[in-house]
């Protein structure tokens, strides 16, 4: 018989929050489509950007970084988007907070595992499900990443969890095949809601 899930855990940006680097960029103004594609290509999908979230470097540090391949036109651009995406409201991902306050009330415990860069604790309080949380491990801090097997197991160990009462809810499929490795129950998260409260009743968690 398997154990009973006594713990969520979540994954910050596609989960928490809508992350679509896209709208960070309109929100900068640029509409030229040349200049847009060279800004996702060389922020959000380069090694400054994955070294941020292993703790390799800081954010200003990944933004000087980029900046010296990009055309000094995007400068401004670049280090807004790697130092101030936040600052415009981030958007929460809608239902969630009355899931997670649903499952608190149920006497679920509420874990985030994210992978995310030194600055992470500037904006995780301007989430308002954050308040929810019972413990936080972000990527940078530990210097490993999703899906490696230790970050896991690094957050099961600080917290005094058993894999096999854990859930785990990330939007990228490797992470979440991550934790499955591990042995935690796992899910791709399609920013369905429905579809997350169904996988969860199916995991035997007690939701509406």
């Amino acid at each position: 018989m398997s154990a009973a899930i006594r713990n969520i855990v979540f994954d910050m940006g596609g989960v928490l929050i809508h992350f679509v680097p896209d709208h960070f960029i309109s929100r900068l103004g640029i509409t030229d489509e040349a200049d847009r594609k060279l800004l996702f290509r060389q922020v959000f999908r380069s090694v400054e950007w994955s070294g941020m979230d292993w703790g390799m470097l800081t954010d200003a540090e990944a933004a000087e970084s980029i900046c010296r391949r990009m055309p000094e036109r995007l400068h401004q651009a670049v280090r807004s988007l790697v130092l101030k995406w936040d600052e415009q409201p981030m958007e929460p991902m809608e239902g969630m907070y009355e899931l997670i306050e649903e499952l608190k009330e149920n006497g679920y415990r509420i874990y985030l595992l994210s992978n995310a860069s030194s600055r992470h604790p500037d904006y995780w309080p301007k989430i308002p499900a954050s308040r929810l949380f019972d413990g936080v491990l972000v990527s940078y801090s530990v210097k490993t990443v999703k899906p490696q097997q230790e970050i896991y197991a690094i957050l099961c160990e600080r917290f005094g969890l058993r894999p096999e009462e854990c859930f785990f809810i990330d939007d990228l499929p490797v992470n979440a095949a991550g934790a499955r490795k591990y042995g935690m129950s796992s899910m791709v998260f399609h920013e369905d809601m429905e579809e997350l409260r169904n996988r969860l009743r199916e995991a035997g968690v007690k939701i509406k």
